[in-house]
């Protein structure tokens, strides 16, 4: 489905989701939505379904109408929209999308949440599955979906010593690892593949058998691809224009995700594919250990 953010009627964004959001497509949404819409006040909201993944809270409206958006955050892969009472967290679950537009604008059928900014303007929620979420908390970080969470990738808490620490006695996979959200959020399938690419760990290695050196390398790499497809604006993004009409993609930067069969770019062997917690995997054994 096609989401656009627009302002006055000018495009400033336009995204296809064909996969759950990950971190990178949530921080790029952030990073659209804040200059539009931040330091706005709330003039209503209008529920049009409560029936989301969890019920949309009856007292929504009367929660944020007249509250400022003072910031638009994000934890992991919630967007956080800060307000001076308390935050509305947003999850666009698989196929969720937001839109900043013309209050005026007809409605589509899934359109369930309607924030009214001042100045006319609304972001609007359009989730077909429904499985996404908005909820509300005075307490944002100690919320139950957020409380138990990892520390963020791009963030100074994470590091080497972290993941050495909490790999060590462990037996599984290290790509379940570092998808695993208790140890690090946001990488999600994509990212783990060719962060292991990178750092030249093989995904089937358990993660107890990793050394701190090889964490090291680990870490940067995760860091690194995450950063870089924050800059490109995501992988599942098909389509991404900035305001400068230049189109953006991570997804040609892919080394072994999707290319079964191909050469590696790095030793000349052949990318494989192993299922590796129900999730399809991809390295290069030749290079990967």
């Amino acid at each position: 489905m096609s989401a656009f953010v627009m302002v006055d009627g000018t495009l400033r964004w336009f995204r296809e989701i064909n996969a759950m959001p990950e971190l990178p497509e949530v921080e790029t949404i952030r990073r659209g939505l804040e200059p539009l819409v931040g330091g706005k006040t709330i003039a209503a909201v209008k529920v049009r379904d409560h029936r989301l993944r969890w019920p949309v809270p009856a007292d929504l409206n009367e929660k944020m109408r007249g509250q400022p958006l003072t910031s638009i955050g994000r934890r992991a892969k919630y967007l956080l929209w800060n307000t001076p009472t308390g935050t509305c967290l947003v999850h666009l679950g698989m196929s969720g999308s937001l839109r900043v537009i013309p209050q005026q604008t007809p409605l589509h059928t899934h359109d369930h949440v309607c924030w009214q900014l001042s100045g006319g303007q609304e972001i609007r929620l359009r989730d077909p599955r429904r499985f996404g979420s908005v909820l509300w908390t005075e307490e944002p970080l100690a919320h139950p979906l957020l409380a138990s969470l990892g520390p963020e990738p791009l963030g100074n808490e994470f590091n080497a010593d972290l993941l050495y620490s909490n790999s060590r006695g462990r037996k599984s996979a290290v790509k379940n690892f570092i998808m695993d959200a208790r140890q690090v959020v946001g990488v999600g399938n994509i990212y783990a593949s060719e962060s292991l690419f990178r750092s030249a760990i093989s995904p089937l290695r358990a993660a107890g058998r990793i050394s701190k050196g090889r964490y090291e390398h680990l870490a940067v790499a995760i860091r690194t691809v995450l950063q870089e497809a924050v800059h490109a604006g995501g992988t599942t993004l098909r389509d991404f224009a900035r305001d400068d009409g230049s189109p953006g993609y991570f997804a040609h930067s892919l080394a072994v995700y999707g290319k079964e069969g191909s050469g590696c770019t790095r030793c000349g062997g052949t990318i494989k594919r192993r299922v590796i917690g129900q999730r399809s995997t991809f390295y290069c054994p030749g290079c990967q250990t």
